[in-house]
């Protein structure tokens, strides 16, 4: 029988043990504080802040918003992180994307101090984790990893595909699978005979951003999925990447959506706040 991967119970339970931490922080006078910069008034980026922001607050995270119009120019965004930067009462900076078109993402990424990076996205983390050394990690591909832990996959000498190579997820994630020892194959939407390479993994990441992209059939029998992909479809349903009526037939464990990957993301938000905060001492 397939085994569905509980993200929720997964994050419940990581969330009950960093507010230990959190506790700990205080008592020494430190209180994590996360800051969180949203630009513009999309509905969608909107309920992720305040999910985030729920879970930080429900473990003891303090949480600053800076809700900013979507006319800022680059600059007057530049200055209102730099400030954040300054700010001694904050520990971690986040800025939610997608940004407006006429915003130079790279140069906000690169704008926030390395040791503020809550998302792991500043060039000198990327680099970090590139290399294997100590750094902030970012939020999804941590989820994934935990995931797989959740499901008592060791990624060691196994064959893993991610299909999607973004700099969010994909590019991480297959970094992530290769310093754990997994054989990693990075594919795209280009990528020639991608049903042959998923049908010969025994760990697939799904990070593409096509709805039901990922068909039943291409999944190896007792393969483990982690479908990080989430679309509103016209009827007003979520669907991720893989195709899961059809891949838990095959599966040996396999991700909801939604329910699996989002609310790891978010605990490890979390922990990344902790962790950056922790660093005072």
């Amino acid at each position: 029988m397939v085994q569905i991967i509980d993200g929720k119970q997964l994050a419940a339970a990581r969330l009950g043990a960093l507010q230990i931490e959190v506790k700990t922080l205080r008592d020494r006078k430190i209180v994590p504080t996360l800051a969180v910069v949203l630009v513009g008034d999309d509905p969608a980026s909107a309920i992720y802040v305040r999910n985030k922001q729920a879970a930080c607050k429900s473990i003891g995270i303090e949480t600053i918003e800076a809700r900013l119009p979507a006319t800022i120019t680059g600059p007057s965004l530049l200055a209102r992180i730099d400030k954040l930067n300054s700010d001694d009462r904050v520990h971690a900076i986040l800025v939610q994307l997608p940004l407006p078109n006429h915003i130079d993402r790279q140069g906000v990424v690169a704008a926030i101090s390395p040791s503020k990076d809550v998302d792991g996205f500043h060039p000198e983390n990327v680099g970090r984790l590139t290399l294997g050394l100590p750094g902030t990690r970012p939020c999804t591909a941590l989820a994934v990893m935990a995931l797989l832990g959740a499901a008592g996959v060791d990624p060691a000498g196994e064959r893993a595909v991610v299909i999607g190579r973004g700099q969010v997820v994909g590019m991480p994630t297959a970094l992530s699978l290769t310093h754990a020892n997994a054989t990693v194959t990075l594919v795209h939407s280009r990528t020639r005979e991608l049903a042959e390479i998923v049908s010969e993994s025994t760990i697939v990441v799904a990070a593409i951003g096509k709805p039901r992209y990922v068909r039943g059939e291409w999944i190896r029998p007792g393969a483990t999925v982690i479908d990080v992909g989430i679309t509103r479809l016209p009827d007003g349903t979520l669907a991720g990447d893989v195709d899961f009526a059809a891949a838990r037939e095959r599966a040996g464990a396999i991700t909801p959506v939604p329910g699996g990957v989002g609310p790891v993301t978010i605990a490890m938000l979390a922990q990344n706040t902790i962790a950056l905060a922790g660093r005072q001492i």
